[in-house]
């Protein structure tokens, strides 16, 4: 088993197969969405292939150490940005080609007109380091 992230980015600009952002989106279109979703992360729970997964803020802040003790901290992103991480699953499953599958059908999840978005879901295996040995 290997386990992989699918990361769900929104892209606010409408693209050639999703010309209706998700702002435009109807409760209806966001409710069906967020259904398919769940719906989705179910199956894969009763298969044994659902690790985790959650949906994010569009708010954050940036963080980073400054050499003194105290980090600063910047807002952002911002949800106008064109690219904002909206959320992610992890999987365990037995092959890349499974999980090459199962992204695809993800991407396939409803948005505006119950119209799968094709969303493009960033497909990445955990870094696994050789065992060490110690004797």
């Amino acid at each position: 088993m290997a386990k992989y992230l699918l990361l769900k980015h929104y892209r606010g600009a409408p693209s050639p197969v999703n010309d209706v952002p998700m702002e435009k989106w109807t409760p209806e279109e966001i409710s069906a969405h967020i259904a398919y979703m769940n719906d989705f992360a179910a199956r894969l729970e009763e298969s044994g292939e659902f690790v985790s997964g959650d949906a994010l803020a569009p708010e954050g802040s940036w963080v980073r150490f400054d050499g003194e003790g105290r980090p600063p901290v910047t807002d952002g992103p911002f949800p106008e940005t064109k690219d904002l991480i909206a959320g992610w699953m992890i999987i365990d499953v037995e092959s890349h080609e499974r999980a090459v599958e199962l992204a695809g059908e993800l991407s396939a999840a409803p948005g505006a007109g119950g119209r799968p978005i094709h969303e493009w879901l960033e497909l990445r295996p955990f870094l696994h380091m050789p065992p060490t040995v110690t004797e």
